[in-house]
């Protein structure tokens, strides 16, 4: 017998709330309860690459460190190409560059310049879209070098924090939305 794949409302009752993490006041959405379920976890991948047959895209992007654990999992099922976004200096090779403001300060992420061909069908996933600077500093890196952003994909949405008005004009989608 078939196990049922996972529904939306599995997926985000497993996602467990700690209060006060990392600091007072922030309400931490900690994913390790579906990534140690493999159903959830392959439910989630499944749901986050819907409606993008294998061989459609040539490459997932996954935004450091949590995003890439979708994305490569996602990458192996679209037979793509996984290739990181990191922050400024992670990366050994000659790097693009994109810097973004914080609520406190600045930073900046990196790609590779062979990362991605003009041209490119990408997908760039994230774990949680919370105000968007990150995200729309890598879809930003991304046009630079060419890529045609085919859907911009997050596990978790903090729709309170308005991250997604940063990425207006991208294609966004979210499994959970709190």
């Amino acid at each position: 017998m078939r196990t049922p794949p996972a529904t939306i409302d599995e997926l985000a009752r497993a996602i467990r709330n700690v209060p006060d993490f990392p600091k007072p006041g922030i309400q931490f959405k900690d994913i390790t309860p579906v990534l140690a379920d493999p159903r959830l976890f392959s439910g989630c991948i499944d749901r986050l690459t819907e409606n993008l047959p294998p061989g459609s895209i040539d490459a997932i992007v996954g935004v450091d460190a949590r995003g890439f654990i979708f994305a490569a999992a996602a990458a192996l099922k679209l037979n793509a190409g996984f290739v990181p976004v990191r922050k400024k200096g992670k990366l050994p090779y000659q790097t693009h560059e994109q810097s973004y403001d914080l609520e406190y300060g600045a930073n900046t992420i990196a790609i590779h310049v062979d990362a991605i061909k003009p041209g490119s069908r990408v997908v760039l996933i994230d774990d949680l879209l919370a105000t968007g600077g990150t995200a729309r500093a890598a879809a930003a890196l991304l046009k630079k070098v060419g890529a045609e952003i085919v859907a911009v994909t997050f596990f978790i949405e903090l729709a309170f924090l308005n991250g997604r008005e940063k990425l207006k004009g991208f294609p966004v989608r979210s499994l959970v939305v709190f």
